[in-house]
């Protein structure tokens, strides 16, 4: 069923104007039959014309339940749904429980191996649109640390954190979101589920056409408690 919901909050506008077309010509036909059914004068005549108005009369009943409940869907339906369902990659959903914490079988995949001699950078970051601002690259980490950031595009549908091991592709969902979000808190990540090493974190935005856009990848090292 998600797929559906996919499906269908993909193709929204697509969906929109088949009907669009649909409802014109159905209508144009509903109204040509009433318009002969009441015009007609025989009786044989007016028994036809009115068997065709009650076939046009059931397509546009089937044509309004299926426009009221694509509205349903796409405006009601889908947006309560969490955005982590969509995700296709393994992820806890930290929108029911948002505290950053990784389960051990995630945690066991993705152990940090040292990069002694690696740089601290971000990259793919657009000021005002898609930004980490805390924590900044190369920052160390420890404990349950706060996401502090903006995700703000013209076409948003919902945004995520990943996490992977520096020099690996190793990716795994952290943390979702489908609220525009100006410089604040998207998520928290919760350390003490990562080995102590270099990470990259990165944001991932994704428009309400399907469209994924660059990441915004930021290098963080995490510490061990104390």
């Amino acid at each position: 069923m998600i797929a559906v919901y996919d499906f269908l909050s993909t193709y929204e506008g697509l969906f929109y104007f088949i009907l669009f077309l649909g409802g014109i010509f159905i209508a144009r036909w509903l109204f040509r039959s009433r318009k002969t059914w009441r015009g007609a004068i025989f009786g044989l005549e007016r028994e036809i014309s009115k068997r065709r108005f009650a076939r046009a009369l059931a397509f546009a009943l089937t044509w309004f339940a299926l426009f009221l409940g694509v509205f349903i869907i796409v405006s009601f339906i889908i947006p309560s749904i969490p955005p982590s369902a969509f995700i296709p990659t393994p992820t806890v959903d930290l929108l029911v429980t948002p505290t950053g914490i990784i389960s051990a079988e995630m945690a066991a995949t993705i152990e940090a191996r040292p990069a002694p001699q690696a740089e601290n950078f971000s990259e793919g970051c657009i000021p005002g649109e898609l930004i980490v601002d805390s924590p900044i690259p190369g920052q160390e980490l420890s404990g349950i640390v706060e996401l502090v950031g903006t995700v703000d595009i013209p076409k948003f549908g919902f945004y995520k954190f990943e996490v992977s091991p520096l020099g690996e592709e190793n990716w795994a969902t952290i943390y979702a979101g489908r609220d525009v979000v100006n410089d604040d808190v998207l998520g928290r990540i919760d350390t003490a589920e990562l080995t102590p090493g270099d990470y990259h974190l990165r944001l991932v935005l994704i428009d309400n056409l399907g469209e994924t856009l660059p990441p915004c990848l930021v290098q963080i090292r995490v510490i061990g408690q104390e």
